[in-house]
């Protein structure tokens, strides 16, 4: 209790710190870069360095508020676990590796953060130690390390500028034409941590952790690591790269929302909204907007790790079920908990005047205002109509209708005192953080210009996809011959277009038939009979050789070798 209190107010206290300073940095303008050189080899510097801007003390804060509210959101959420100093150990672990991804400029420091999040969230992911869990750790560790080698080629690369800090490349112009590798490579990193097609996989996989595990992760860390580097290395990019790597974030965008309209687990319906939300965030970016993205980074962190403190406390109190179709008729009976899940359901809904509103509806028009393609814009917004569904889908199956669970369930609100304190704090944040953000936060206001039609579009998508939601959840899809060809399309939508399978079947095949083909040949092959076994055998015949001649030859043996060194001196001296 006591290591929950402490990390809590210090994570707090630093949050608040951490606030007031970005909002002076931002009012002054002021950006400060330490570097500690540490070694000097011929032309390349070993140095650590820090940039302390705005936006990293703006994100550091918003990731040491969360992390304070899920610490005490902890304390009654794993009071019944065993290891509650492991866990509060990797949960700090896994918030310090943010920050140094987050506080770092050098690309080796920050893949020791990067690194430092695929790992502790791999030890989070199989915290509960069953098949299925070590399964998703391992899907999600693999699908990182894709990453990790497009973060170590960049630093291969990085290495002809004398250094390993990358704001070096950014800020000289010279240099940004020769680096059009590294920006690859540093959006393809970006893709594996955020989930993007094609490594959207892990992501709903990952929701095998602890929920409270769930709520930072999917709010203000290790997803939304990949933006934040896209953000630092934008200048990289060219307009071209940009085009065509919006085309897979849209995809994601539309790909997430569709199945979380068909999915029935509440942990993986709001994981496939983070998806959702990931999606539409590179989205903007890679039309140019990159402070667009960061406003919608932190918004969504705010309202996304408020849903899942809601649906953990839902999940808490109907002894672990997550299927939603086990619920029902909940808002009589956690009055609170409902107030607050709607309020951060409507704010990713973009309701006004909400957080989400402010970066959802400026996102809408500016995408608006950049119009490339129909077939874009249409999946775009339908997009945004799926995000609205699958909310208000949600939303009846779990607080509406006729009640579904077992009669086992602790269907009592006012004995988690604690849980409820920090939801009701993280709700403030959520109805009035949006609109001081884009007061305080941003000095030069958008002008968006539109016809009426597109600048009414946001408010119908958001009322159709209501009304679709409400259909959906009234309606089920039967499984007979005349609805067969509406199921299969269900399975595989819900299936994420056979993405998990294509990640883990498809390419397990190959590398464990490589696998044992190489087991097989070279371990049980060529290296045994020149490695270990070998050896073995050519030591034990020198040995009974030389024991041989100990006893019998010994003077023939010494006689032969002094021979034999003569023989080498003659040859050397002539």
């Amino acid at each position: 209790m006591l290591m929950y209190l402490l990390n809590f107010f210090v994570f707090l206290v630093v949050a608040l710190v951490l606030y007031f300073y970005s909002l002076l940095f931002l009012y002054d303008n002021k950006v400060i870069l330490v570097e500690m050189n540490f070694l000097s080899l011929n032309s390349l510097g070993i140095e650590f360095s820090i940039l302390v801007d705005w936006v990293s003390l703006m994100f550091s804060s918003f990731v040491f508020y969360i992390s304070a509210l899920i610490i005490s959101y902890s304390m009654e959420y794993m009071s019944g676990d065993k290891n509650l100093k492991r866990f509060i150990y990797l949960m700090v672990l896994f918030v310090l590796s943010m920050i140094t991804v987050i506080m770092s400029t050098n690309l080796v420091c920050v893949l020791l953060g990067w690194d430092g999040l695929g790992l502790v969230s791999y030890a989070l992911v199989i915290y509960y130690q069953n098949s299925k869990s070590f399964n998703a750790g391992m899907l999600t560790a693999l699908s990182n390390r894709i990453g990790d080698a497009c973060i170590l080629l960049g630093i291969v690369i990085l290495m002809d500028t004398g250094g390993w800090n990358y704001q070096m490349i950014v800020c000289f112009s010279n240099w940004k034409g020769s680096y059009l590798c590294l920006g690859l490579l540093i959006i393809c990193a970006s893709f594996t941590k955020s989930a993007q097609i094609p490594f959207s996989a892990w992501l709903p996989a990952a929701m095998a952790a602890p929920t409270p595990v769930s709520s930072l992760v999917h709010s203000s860390t290790l997803v939304t690591a990949g933006v934040y580097m896209l953000f630092r290395f934008s200048d990289l990019l060219t307009d071209n790269l940009k085009t065509v790597f919006m085309v897979f974030s849209l995809l994601t965008m539309f790909m997430a929302g569709v199945a979380a309209n068909l999915e029935y687990d509440l942990k993986k319906i709001i994981a496939l909204s983070t998806l959702s939300q990931l999606g539409m965030m590179m989205v903007i970016f890679f039309c140019g907007s990159k402070d667009l993205a960061f406003f919608h980074l932190l918004m969504h962190a705010l309202f996304k790790a408020l849903l899942f403190m809601c649906s953990g406390f839902i999940i808490h109190s109907v002894m672990g079920c997550q299927d939603i179709r086990f619920m029902g008729n909940l808002a009589k009976i956690f009055p609170i908990t409902c107030s607050c899940f709607c309020v951060s359901n409507l704010a990713l809904c973009g309701l006004p005047f909400l957080s989400g509103f402010y970066s959802k509806d400026l996102i809408a028009e500016v995408f608006s205002m950049e119009i490339s393609s129909m077939l874009i814009y249409t999946i775009f917004y339908f997009s945004i109509g799926l995000t609205v569904s699958y909310s208000m889908r949600l939303f009846i199956y779990v607080f509406m209708g006729e009640v579904n669970m077992t009669s086992l369930s602790m269907l009592v609100e006012s004995s988690s005192k604690i849980m409820v304190k920090a939801m009701a704090g993280m709700v403030v944040l959520v109805i009035f953080k949006g609109s001081m953000y884009l007061w305080v936060g941003v000095s030069t206001p958008y002008f968006v210009v539109l016809p009426v039609e597109l600048k009414m579009m946001t408010l119908f998508m958001i009322l159709l996809g209501g009304i679709l939601g409400a259909e959906i959840s009234f309606l089920g899809v039967m499984k007979n011959s005349s609805l067969m060809s509406i199921f299969q399309f269900t399975m595989f939508s819900s299936g994420m277009w056979n993405i998990p399978i294509l990640s883990t079947s498809t390419f397990n095949t190959v590398f464990l038939t490589v696998g044992k083909q190489y087991l097989k040949s070279v371990d049980y092959g060529w290296t045994e009979f020149y490695g270990s076994k070998g050896l073995f055998s050519l030591v034990k015949d020198m040995s009974m050789f030389l024991q041989f001649l100990s006893y019998n030859h010994l003077k023939v043996f010494l006689l032969v070798l002094w021979g034999f060194f003569i023989f080498v001196m003659i040859v050397v001296i002539i």
